[in-house]
């Protein structure tokens, strides 16, 4: 098995995701490649070509301004999907999971989209997320490039990102997108955004809210 670990950055990466990197348990023969650019969706498309260049079976697709487990590309490896992703939070508030229940292109050509405030404790289906920690199998780039050409998979669709971009996409070929929200990240800002934090947080303003 083949796996290419590919990185979109714009400059100098951060220690503690290196850090992380550097202890990821690898997973038959890995590859690490970065792609520096000031165009993320560019970055991506570079590093999409590359996977299928080298013949890899799976993308394993982290932003540098995660930290992560050792274990994560086990953990999300062993679900057996052909998209699956660990959950994170945005780094502003109000710190919501970098997740859509539903992403949408309509008719007038623009992208609708709804977040989650609650979500299940277990593997559950999405309909798009982030980009900061997911594993693909390449058969899902070779097949969007089949549909809209080459160096298309995350150009950006209408007014959404180069993440949904590729999700809706990757639905209008049929494939379904899970999310692990068991598999522990951190989102770098002034201080790692992690589920914990999150929770606390909400449970905080609803008993602010109940003493109101």
């Amino acid at each position: 098995m083949k796996i290419l670990i590919a990185v979109p950055t714009t400059d100098m990466v951060p220690a503690h995701f290196a850090q992380s990197l550097v202890s990821l348990k690898k997973v038959g023969e890995c590859a690490v490649s970065f792609s520096i650019g000031s165009l993320v969706y560019d970055a991506r498309n570079q590093l999409a070509a590359q996977a299928i260049e080298k013949e890899a079976d799976y993308v394993m697709w982290f932003d540098s301004d995660m930290i992560f487990n050792p274990d994560t590309l086990e953990r999300l490896l062993a679900h057996d999907k052909d998209f699956v992703c660990g959950m994170y939070f945005r780094r502003r508030p109000p710190y919501t999971p970098t997740l859509f229940k539903k992403l949408r292109l309509t008719r007038s050509q623009t992208v609708m989209w709804e977040g989650y405030d609650d979500y299940p404790d277990h593997l559950f289906q999405i309909e798009g997320c982030g980009f900061g920690c997911v594993l693909m199998k390449t058969d899902m780039l070779i097949d969007i490039a089949a549909k809209y050409g080459n160096g298309s998979w995350f150009s950006p669709i209408a007014n959404s990102g180069e993440d949904c971009s590729f999700c809706i996409r990757a639905k209008e070929q049929g494939y379904e997108l899970w999310c692990d929200p068991t598999i522990p990240l951190g989102h770098i800002a002034q201080l790692p955004i992690t589920e914990g934090f999150y929770t606390s947080l909400r449970k905080k303003g609803n008993e602010n809210a109940d003493k109101g």
